[in-house]
């Protein structure tokens, strides 16, 4: 992890982001929203390869950071990981700002559908 700007952690992965290393992962987005940082990155330089698992890991990262208020942010995302990205639609997720207090799918206006 980066620790050069305390206000934005980074997140170095590298390697796989798979079944086995995923939960570590996680367990260090968890901590590190616990901070309320503004915005938190995930480095991607060092990404070789990506699964599922490792998608729900951002997936994750972002669901959390929606409530804690907190931006997610990749950096050096390899060509494999964008095209990834952009075809499971996690790409237009990220790119939400995040809000306190409004839940992560629309709101329905009862009297407009009346």
């Amino acid at each position: 992890m980066d620790r050069s700007d305390p206000a934005v952690p980074v997140l170095g992965v590298s390697g796989d982001l798979a079944y086995a290393t995923a939960t570590p992962l996680r367990a260090e987005v968890d901590r590190l929203l616990a901070g309320r940082p503004a915005t938190l990155v995930f480095d991607f330089a060092d990404l070789l390869f990506l699964d599922s698992t490792g998608l729900s890991v951002i997936v994750y990262a972002w669901r959390e950071g929606q409530q804690a208020g907190t931006r997610i942010e990749l950096r050096a995302v390899p060509r494999f990981l964008e095209t990834i990205l952009d075809l499971t639609g996690v790409t237009g997720l990220l790119d939400r700002s995040p809000v306190d207090d409004q839940p992560g799918w629309p709101a329905v206006d009862s009297a407009a559908s009346a």
